[in-house]
């Protein structure tokens, strides 16, 4: 049976509503309230296959607030660039990155509708700093780093943080992945950084397999890569320690990110966490 829901508006946005949106699939893990049915539905499809995707999509959250820390308070990084956003959930990239200097400066980019109509919540910056949002496609990185918001409101003869974030694994091979990281990472300057995270299959095949055929059956690509493939994103930089690793063990802080409990109650597995993360800086 086929759900049929009207298109709803959302700040001057018609959003589709009768079909499941990966953005909104993601709010729910979260526990956020920007979804609909299709959306439920179908993120309750994914659950049942693959239980872990709520502790995904937390360790996800948890590894960007923790990369972007690391990158403002240790390394100095006053500029960041997002591409794929998703929908707000705080504390976002901006909010990390000006509790510890509050000029730093962020542009986010997403091509979705759902991001676009809650872009606001992305702009409300400390006034020493700046945020823009720019509507664009990952697919088209020269439109990203050509743009106004970009050009307007970062430096790009001083590093910047590139985050990509649970954002590759909707990428298929096909439109090449590592050629748009490439292209992002050749218009930013020496000693930016890349910070990144990917589902696996790796420690969950049968889930994850099920899981992202969940996706794909609703029209959503998606595709798990292994440990070596994540690392290919990596290429050419140098990786901050402890590199490539499953989200939960990058560099946890004094919360116990490593030692969350798992679904029965025991420390986190790499299986219920089943997403590589890790960041490198580009020589």
């Amino acid at each position: 049976m086929t759900l049929d829901y009207p298109e709803r508006q959302l700040g001057g946005i018609d959003l589709r509503t009768d079909v499941p949106h990966s953005a909104r699939m993601y709010d729910y893990y979260l526990d956020g309230k920007n979804n609909f049915p299709p959306d439920r539905k179908a993120a309750e499809l994914v659950l049942a296959e693959f239980p872990q995707a709520r502790t995904v999509a937390r360790q996800n959250r948890d590894f960007l607030r923790r990369a972007t820390r690391f990158l403002a308070a240790h390394v100095g990084i006053r500029q960041f660039l997002d591409v794929g956003t998703g929908i707000p959930t705080s504390p976002n990239l901006h909010e990390v990155a000006q509790a510890v200097s509050p000029a730093a400066r962020v542009v986010y980019a997403d091509n979705d509708p759902i991001v676009l109509a809650h872009a606001r919540a992305l702009l409300t910056s400390h006034p020493e700093g700046a945020t823009a949002y720019l509507d664009a496609n990952l697919l088209d990185p020269a439109r990203i780093l050509g743009s106004d918001e970009v050009r307007d409101t970062l430096d790009l003869t001083h590093p910047v943080g590139l985050s990509l974030i649970a954002v590759l694994h909707f990428l298929p091979d096909d439109v090449d992945p590592h050629g748009i990281v490439v292209a992002l990472l050749d218009g930013l300057p020496a000693g930016s950084y890349l910070t990144l995270t990917h589902a696996t299959g790796d420690f969950a095949r049968a889930q994850a397999d099920q899981a992202a055929a969940v996706y794909r059956a609703r029209g959503i690509p998606a595709q798990t890569r292994s440990r070596a493939e994540v690392e290919c994103f990596f290429d050419g930089l140098e990786p901050v320690a402890p590199g490539v690793t499953v989200a939960h063990r990058w560099r946890p802080d004094a919360a116990g990110a490593a030692k969350a409990p798992g679904r029965d109650g025991g420390t986190l597995t790499d299986a219920e966490v089943s997403c590589y993360a890790g960041v490198g800086r580009k020589p």
